[in-house]
């Protein structure tokens, strides 16, 4: 599929994919990150739930089973020497640093790596579920967020204005404008496709320093 066809989210799911390798456990948070394993290709990874499933992969449409679903109660099916077991043992692994990569959405990150994504203040909450252990126990976490909210604020911040879930725990951030390493300074990786340093100046709050070699859909921007 050409990267016009893609809306936003997808775009920033197919990017995230990219930086999974062969054999990693990979855990994915709920809503867009959910969205990765469509542009896994022959990538062969490991998802884990924290309900307890190492394994698993897309369900079965004919024949769903209403007991197979993840963390985010989505149906899905387990893929040949998939293991299911209690979620004690599950959060053992994310404890005991058994994930190789977390990719989580966001509602915030700051520019040092600080995490908010549970909740918003005066909203009603569910719950944080197991987002604080996987943000601190998984060896890498990768936020996928749009770039700005819905009253048009970039998400990127200088400190968290909203209940943190952990602290300097995010390595990248992936919008749809630009790939970012977490750090102070914050440091621009790449831009997406069709999408011009200045417009992503104009729509970042943050300051930021630009990569040797950060690459812009198949150009690259000097270092500033």
């Amino acid at each position: 599929m050409s990267e016009g066809n893609l809306t936003a989210r997808e775009r920033i799911a197919r990017r995230a994919a990219a930086e999974l390798q062969n054999g990693q456990v990979v855990n994915l948070g709920i809503g867009l990150p959910a969205l990765v394993p469509r542009y896994l290709g022959g990538l062969e990874i490991y998802l884990h739930s924290e309900n307890g499933i190492l394994g698993f992969g897309p369900a079965d449409p004919d024949n769903l089973d209403p007991l197979l679903v993840n963390a985010g109660k989505q149906a899905i099916g387990l893929k040949p020497g998939a293991a299911v077991f209690d979620s004690a043992s599950s959060f053992a692994m994310i404890r005991g640093g058994r994930i190789d990569v977390a990719i989580l959405g966001a509602l915030q990150v700051s520019v040092r790596g600080d995490l908010a994504n549970w909740a918003v203040p005066g909203e009603a909450v569910l719950g944080v579920g197991g987002a604080m252990d996987l943000a601190r126990g998984a060896r890498r976490v990768i936020v996928t967020m749009t770039h700005q909210d819905r009253q048009g604020r970039c998400k990127i911040v200088d400190a968290l204005e909203l209940p943190p879930t952990a602290l300097g725990v995010v390595d990248m951030i992936i919008t749809e404008l630009a790939v970012f390493r977490c750090g102070e300074p914050l440091e621009l990786l790449e831009l997406q496709p069709e999408v011009s340093y200045e417009e992503l100046r104009a729509r970042t709050d943050v300051p930021f320093r630009v990569a040797a070699g950060t690459s812009a859909g198949g150009r690259y921007t000097p270092a500033q």
